[in-house]
């Protein structure tokens, strides 16, 4: 199976471990067009080409998430309380796949389409999900791997407020990820920073 959690996360850091968006493009990604026209005029001139290449693979990432998100929620493994809290954090990563999509319009590029949920589910492998566990382990590799991506970019800003939009979106990934943990019993990390490296 391709790692795509890995791989997305390579492509969206880019090769330095440091995030190649501009400015411009975060504040359009937070929905602060003010801040985007500061930014723009500030001389952090953005290559809006790449920008829309990263957030593109972000983008493909949340897509992603959804899909996997869907594939459990169809595959009759999950209880009743357990599949709410499914569709919730799909829920929010449609939220999170909105803002990108539109942050990605706004730079005048062309949005990443979503995959069918047949290749998703042959990219994940979710042929060989057998349990509610199976579908929450992979659920959480694809949080925790979200997670990590976005922390990975916060270094790079300067200004808070642009580290502030990596921050929110690694904190919603960051708690699915904990409360799938939680859900499957596993332990919570022992090591303080186990986030983000």
């Amino acid at each position: 199976m391709v790692d795509t959690v890995n791989i997305g996360r390579r492509l969206f850091l880019g090769g330095t471990g440091k995030s190649v968006l501009s400015a411009t493009a975060v504040a359009l990604l937070a929905g602060c067009e003010s801040m985007a026209r500061n930014a723009s005029t500030g001389g952090a001139q953005g290559d809006a080409a790449q920008d829309v290449a990263i957030l593109n693979t972000a983008l493909g990432l949340e897509h992603e998430a959804i899909g996997a998100y869907q594939l459990g929620a169809e595959s009759g493994f999950l209880a009743k309380p357990v599949l709410q809290t499914a569709v919730l954090f799909q829920s929010q990563h449609k939220e999170h796949r909105d803002a990108l999509a539109g942050t990605i319009k706004m730079l005048g590029g062309a949005a990443v389409d979503s995959k069918t949920l047949n290749e998703y589910g042959a990219a994940l492998g979710a042929g060989g999900l057998k349990s509610q566990t199976d579908v929450l382990r992979l659920a959480a590799k694809l949080e925790k791997g979200a997670a990590n991506a976005y922390l990975g970019v916060i270094p790079a800003f300067l200004d808070p407020d642009l580290a502030q939009v990596s921050g929110r979106l690694a904190a919603d990934e960051t708690m699915h990820w904990t409360v799938l943990a939680s859900a499957l019993g596993d332990s919570l990390p022992t090591q303080a920073l186990s986030f983000g490296a």
